[in-house]
């Protein structure tokens, strides 16, 4: 038997040692032997029959909390197990909280404290009330969005839509009293990087894991960075492999658009914001890799998060908004849905990867799609674009980024980088007032 989660060995009792028994009881409960080596060898206790009396008390002493103390073997090698259940409020020692994570016992501090005391108090993350901000600090935009995501989906009554900003945010449990929640600033707010360091995306284009080419960062609302992120990423950092089919002109991406949406709906819903460490993209000639700051659920697995599993998203709040905007599944099915997007455009599935620090979602390429060049691929995509904004600069010379956006389909961001693009290769400029100026094509 090894030392686990679930089991630590210890020669000799030592006052200290309540630090792992407070760690176990804040996790998922465990056993610490007294009078094994760390091979889990027995090496006897000496005072065992003294210590069966004395631990007990002196757990529900310091600890405040009941355990089962047991003697196991014959003299001269007995020994105890100090058998912990885990605890449903915070065990604290000494004014400090110790975690069991794998074989360690953890000091919790920050964000990780924060986590325990919430979930021990049955709250979340993003469910906590943040003071300072107010329903008038929201972006009009972000809640018209939403709004008409959530009529297009049907899952939130017409009634329910119409309400008034502070009727429909205490509908979507986004409000506490007078105070909105994290949720809520992470949804609607403009800026939510001015309350939560990291609520961003950065995206990278890496020639190797040391040279980085180029690089964006996505703020804003939550249902800004996924619509921009996507688009940024297909249009900026994907190449497409070209092909017909008779006159029509077919453009195939190495990561399908549904895959690259869900892939970053999981990783914004799902992550945790009090690492404030952002979520990153990081694109290569031959893969691109999604990294999460989040964790896996209690007890779970990576081979649970791949099969059936039940829905249990880090942030239950923000969950429910994009599941009532249409946006994601209720049923834990975001893996599947990668999965599925992949195997019907028949590009290579994804792999998966859990580690202590976040999530992984690695997307290779297909080998056609690594033999193809930047010039014919990214460039060619890109330039179809830039034509249609010439064409329409060309058309009517005041049209504005929020015009052109709204003709094309495209965010302010992505016309910004055409725009800026067109103008470095001296086919515009612009001419007047940033406002109330016009644009002339040059060629």
């Amino acid at each position: 038997m090894k030392e686990t989660q679930h089991i630590e060995w210890k020669e000799s009792w030592r006052d200290e040692y309540l630090k792992w028994i407070s760690g176990f009881a804040n996790a998922e409960g465990g056993v610490l032997v007294i009078g094994k080596n760390d091979l889990g060898k027995v090496s006897g206790v000496a005072d065992a029959k003294k210590l069966l009396v004395d631990l007990p008390n002196k757990v529900r002493d310091i600890l405040g909390i009941m355990v089962d103390v047991n003697l196991r073997g014959k003299a001269p090698r007995e020994y105890l197990e100090i058998v912990v259940p885990p605890y449903p409020n915070a065990i604290s020692y000494r004014g400090e909280y110790f975690y069991r994570s794998g074989s360690t016992n953890q000091m919790l501090k920050g964000a990780g404290l924060e986590r325990l005391l919430l979930r021990k108090h049955g709250r979340t993350w993003d469910g906590v009330p943040l003071p300072g901000v107010a329903l008038k600090d929201l972006d009009k935009k972000a809640l018209a969005f939403f709004r008409a995501q959530a009529a297009r989906s049907g899952r939130l009554s017409a009634t329910i839509i119409k309400e008034p900003d502070g009727v429909l945010l205490d509908k979507l449990h986004l409000r506490e009293g007078t105070y909105l929640t994290r949720a809520a600033v992470m949804l609607f707010h403009p800026l939510p990087e001015r309350f939560f360091g990291g609520a961003y995306v950065k995206i990278g284009f890496f020639e190797s894991n040391t040279d980085l080419r180029y690089q964006d960062v996505i703020s804003g609302d939550l249902f800004s960075q996924v619509n921009h992120a996507v688009e940024l990423i297909r249009l900026k950092y994907m190449k497409a492999l070209i092909s017909y089919e008779g006159l029509q002109r077919i453009e195939t991406y190495p990561v399908p658009e549904a895959a690259l949406r869900e892939a970053i709906l999981n990783a914004l819903v799902h992550k945790d914001y009090a690492s404030a460490i952002p979520v990153q993209v990081s694109v290569y000639a031959d893969k691109l890799m999604i990294w999460n700051p989040g964790q896996l659920p209690a007890s779970w697995t990576l081979a649970r998060l791949l099969g059936k599993h039940s829905s249990e998203p880090f942030n239950p709040n923000v969950a429910n908004a994009f599941f009532r905007a249409g946006m994601i599944e209720a049923w834990g099915r975001g893996i599947e849905r990668i999965l599925e997007a992949c195997s019907i455009a028949r590009t290579p599935a994804p792999e998966f990867r859990a580690e202590a620090a976040g999530l992984w979602a690695v997307f290779p390429y297909a080998e056609g799609a690594q033999r193809t060049t930047q010039e014919t691929t990214q460039e060619t995509t890109q330039e179809t674009t830039r034509d249609k904004i010439l064409a329409a600069l060309h058309g009517d010379p005041t049209l504005t980024r929020n015009a052109l956006a709204e003709r094309f389909g495209l965010s302010t961001d992505g016309v910004k980088y055409h725009l800026g693009k067109l103008r470095a290769e001296g086919r515009i400029r612009h001419v007047g007032p940033t406002k109330a100026g016009r644009w002339e094509v040059l060629k």
